[in-house]
């Protein structure tokens, strides 16, 4: 009570409720790669800054476009149909790029791939323009994940390039990402697999993740599995490949499979598709028309980062972020077999789970596992359990701020446990925690003798327990028939 020293009428507003709990962002992914630019207020003032963004539109204005493919690594070879008359009636085409030779720089498509996924705001960090480096270096990779490690706001770890380098680099930054993941406790990451081979043959699946599986591993922490996920296959987007199209060339022409072209008819070899646009427009046409069939192919990481994005919003970080279709994709690269999505979800050699993305007819390419890499650990197997409890944790310990230095009594006593309490019951609610009853769903601990001696009280020491019984994914639904027999 105030100290009065006059006479009068004096108010004072009594605090009856008590403070609440601000729910952190549950995904906020941040994606480390190389940009054309990295330009805000200055060339290059980007580059090793995570930088958030809301929109595709808003990544091209400070990070740029994609990398142009050089025309030189695409072959277009026609072969004009011609009737007895000697009138051309139509064409044939043989497109081959070579993928080998193309830019192995693919984050603007990923953030592509990701927005249209149901992604939101994300950050970026860009560690070198496209010019600096042909193929990723590994150095700079983590170097722009060791940015992230000082920067809090980033709850999902993304590096899409992680195919772009040699497989024990890629192994690296997985391991690099999920040991920040597991030191910090306040994000996921989400990994690639390496390569996918295609075509698809007998035993390409586990020759394809073993490598992956076998290149991450527990920290010294031992946890550091439970902080990350990993997907397979890559998936074939919608998305064009990065060549201008109105520059590429003929580079041979026949006509009925011969190569020798005499007048009245025009040798279109080495004619740029410009020149045809206005000269041979239903040629034009019918190349671009073939062109448009080949897609670029990208890691699932990106569409993924998306998901979770989506399934957050519109849900809650306690679904599991399985059973939804990728959107922009033509489909997954490899087909999964019944029996290689048992070894992908439970692994009997690594105990590492992968999580599948399946072609199903009817429903689209759909990822369909919600395991983290820890897929024997049957505390943090799956997913949404691991990211709901990093996304209470975090948002406990920040509300908790406001506690430091208050009178370690009964009264902040059961000021704490009222806020934890409220924000709990809110969660159960929502269907995150198992239980009909609150009590059942969860417990929030604090007190002398309950969670605290008098050493700890002497010591400065305010210890809360906390317990969440949070909402499991049903994985596997089992159906049982049995026959009857009649009976009248």
């Amino acid at each position: 009570m105030a100290n009065y020293r006059s006479p009068g009428v004096y108010v004072e507003e009594i605090p009856t409720l008590p403070p609440s709990i601000a729910e952190v962002e549950s995904a906020v992914p941040a994606f480390v790669g190389y940009t054309e630019k990295a330009d805000n207020l200055a060339p290059g003032d980007l580059l090793n800054v995570p930088f958030p963004i809301n929109s595709l539109k808003e990544y091209e204005t400070y990070f740029g476009v994609g990398e142009t493919e050089t025309a030189t690594n695409i072959e277009i070879d026609v072969d004009g149909k011609k009737d007895g008359l000697g009138n051309i009636t139509g064409y044939s085409c043989l497109i081959k790029p070579t993928y080998a030779s193309m830019s192995k720089h693919n984050l603007h498509n990923a953030m592509r791939f990701y927005f249209a996924n149901g992604g939101t705001m994300c950050y970026v960090v860009s560690v070198a323009k496209y010019t600096d480096d042909a193929t990723p270096d590994v150095a700079k990779l983590n170097g722009g994940f060791d940015v992230l490690a000082t920067f809090d706001g980033p709850t999902l770890l993304v590096c899409p390039e992680t195919v772009s380098i040699t497989e024990a680099q890629a192994n690296s930054v997985n391991q690099k990402m999920l040991d920040q993941a597991a030191l910090l406790q306040d994000r996921f990451a989400i990994l690639d697999i390496w390569t996918t081979t295609i075509p698809k043959k007998p035993n390409f699946v586990t020759t394809d993740i073993t490598p992956s599986l076998n290149g991450v591993g527990n920290s010294s922490t031992g946890v550091a599995l439970q902080y990350g996920a990993i997907y397979y296959p890559f998936l074939e987007t919608v998305y064009n490949l990065g060549f201008k199209f109105d520059d590429l060339t003929i580079k041979t022409y026949t006509i009925n499979g011969s190569g020798t072209i005499t007048a009245p008819d025009v040798d279109l070899e080495g004619k740029k598709m410009s020149e045809l646009k206005t000269s041979v427009f239903p040629l034009y046409n019918y190349i671009l028309g073939q062109y448009r069939n080949y897609h670029v192919v990208l890691p699932p990481s990106a569409a993924i980062a998306g998901i979770y994005c989506g399934v957050d919003h519109s849900r809650g970080v306690w679904k599991a972020p399985a059973n939804v279709s990728v959107s922009d994709v033509v489909g997954a690269t490899v087909s999964i077999a019944r029996a290689d999505q048992d070894q992908l979800n439970i692994n009997d050699q690594s105990g590492k789970s992968v999580n599948a993305i399946l072609n199903k007819p009817g429903f689209g390419t759909v990822v369909m596992g919600g395991r983290t890499l820890d897929g024997n650990d049957n505390e943090w197997k799956y997913i949404n359990v691991r990211r709901f409890f990093i996304t209470v944790e975090q948002s406990i310990k920040n509300s908790m701020g406001m506690f430091v230095f208050e009178p370690n009594t009964s009264a902040t006593w059961v000021k704490v446990q009222a806020m934890v309490e409220n924000y709990l019951f809110l969660k159960w609610r929502d269907g995150a925690l198992a239980g009909a009853k609150p009590e059942q769903a969860f417990f929030v601990n604090i007190g002398l003798g309950s969670t605290m001696t008098s050493v700890d009280i002497l010591e400065g020491r305010l210890i809360i327990q906390i317990g969440m019984a949070v909402a499991r994914p049903a994985e596997f639904i089992i159906m049982q028939f049995e026959q009857m027999l009649q009976t009248s």
